[in-house]
């Protein structure tokens, strides 16, 4: 059975568990809760849920759990042409941080760029901060995908490599503590999202393709 916590994990959390062990033995009691705390924590923020897929035909799932912030049409260097619309969604502490692919199909490319760490709700974190992108092929339609780290997050972990095949809604990575994906569709996707929604990774819709 998969592990309801991301293997990222556990190097924070076994850490904090022996620590709070330790003082506990020396009936540091203070010191024990303070690290029963960030254990409890860090168990709480690398959760990883096991989430239902929609099937439906041209489906477009979350990448990401968290609030839709910014609904713009926008390219990238990646991307055929400049007919695409991304759609932003910030990552606050307290969401599950696994990011999942929104499409079936292969990744035909991966990018990681080196950049600042502004707050991920500010817009400008789009195009200065830290990122790793991969972009999706299903063989018609291509979808981009960015992780962006944070004013906290301060490592993107993305498990895709270019080649891979990944199914709907399969896990491709995670950001610790804090972040922003986005993810940009064609123009004339039919959205189902609009600004200020919650979304969650691999179950919410984001749309459907033409």
């Amino acid at each position: 059975m998969r592990s309801p916590i991301a293997k990222e994990g556990f190097i924070f959390i076994i850490p904090l568990a022996f620590l709070a062990a330790v003082f506990y033995s020396f009936s540091n009691y203070w010191a024990t809760g303070l690290f029963e705390g960030l254990f409890l924590f860090c168990c709480w923020f690398f959760r990883d849920p096991e989430r239902s897929i929609p099937q439906e035909p041209g489906v477009i799932v979350s990448p990401a759990d968290g609030k839709v912030v910014e609904i713009i049409k926008e390219g990238d260097p990646l991307l055929p042409n400049d007919n695409y619309i991304r759609v932003s969604i910030f990552l606050n502490v307290f969401n599950v941080h696994v990011n999942r692919v929104p499409i079936a199909g292969k990744i035909e490319a991966k990018r990681y760029n080196k950049g600042k760490f502004l707050n991920a709700a500010n817009h400008k974190a789009s195009l200065d901060n830290e990122q790793n992108t991969i972009l999706l092929n299903n063989g018609s339609t291509k979808i981009l995908v960015k992780q962006i780290a944070g004013l906290i997050a301060r490592r993107i972990v993305c498990y895709a490599k270019e080649g891979d095949d990944y199914r709907l809604g399969q896990r491709f990575g995670l950001i610790r503590f804090g972040s922003r994906t986005d993810i940009f569709v064609p123009e004339g996707t039919e959205l189902k999202v609009k600004k200020d929604d919650i979304v969650s990774g691999g179950s919410s819709i984001i749309g459907y393709l033409k």
